[in-house]
């Protein structure tokens, strides 16, 4: 065996021989530490779920929210108004929790949000036109211990539009909207979200014609929390 062969050689035995020896020691484990004890990888670090305490129970002050919504409004002939007008509209908003959990230990439990929303569309019927807005909202998100949390919400806003006469007057417009809906978790973090708000929109008298529009709007969309 020439010189090279000889070193592996010897690299080899001197490496079975560390390798025998460490299997024979008996292994030390610092104190206090349980070695059964296995992670859990699929649980969320301390500080990062949205939730106060375990899912549905509840957000975190801290949690903001994104959603994404699309959906259809079937307007009708009311309250002063002449005409029935239909909408396709899509909304992207942004909210945050205002506070911890309230109502503790009632059914009504749950978390107020500040939500701030853009939604534009056109109207269909009875004429092709636009329409464009901004509406500040406050919804409250109920706790119930599940991957359903329903809410309630209502906001004011301005919108622009094209929507004239009878019902309308001019291009500037306030909105006024109250709803419910409810988010479906599907991860821990991500929520389908379906609603159904009543929309009205007028100037509140600043011009003429001031009839109104009236309509209810079904949406669907996601929600983002973090």
């Amino acid at each position: 065996m020439n010189g090279i062969g000889r070193f592996f050689a010897f690299v080899i035995t001197l490496l079975a021989a560390v390798g025998a020896s460490s299997a024979g020691e008996p292994r030390s484990e610092s104190p206090g530490v349980d070695s059964t004890a296995s992670i859990d990888l699929n649980s969320s670090p301390p500080g990062t779920t949205i939730w106060q305490d375990g899912v549905g129970q509840g957000f975190r002050s801290s949690v903001h929210t994104i959603s994404v919504e699309a959906g259809a409004a079937v307007g009708f002939a009311a309250f002063g108004s002449r005409q029935a007008h239909d909408l396709a509209l899509v909304s992207l908003s942004y909210g945050h929790m205002l506070g911890e959990v309230v109502g503790e230990d009632h059914w009504f439990r749950g978390n107020f949000e500040w939500r701030a929303e853009f939604f534009t569309g056109a109207q269909f019927a009875p004429s092709s036109e636009w329409l464009v807005g901004l509406t500040p909202h406050l919804r409250y998100n109920f706790a119930t211990g599940t991957r359903w949390i329903p809410f309630l919400d209502g906001g004011a806003g301005v919108t622009a539009t094209g929507i004239g006469p009878p019902d309308l007057s001019n291009t500037f417009e306030f909105n006024l909207q109250a709803g419910a809906g409810v988010h479906r978790f599907w991860r821990d973090d991500v929520s389908l979200t379906l609603e159904a708000r009543y929309m009205h929109m007028s100037c509140a008298g600043l011009s003429q014609p001031n009839l109104g529009l009236n309509s209810v709007i079904g949406m669907v969309g996601l929600t983002w929390f973090f």
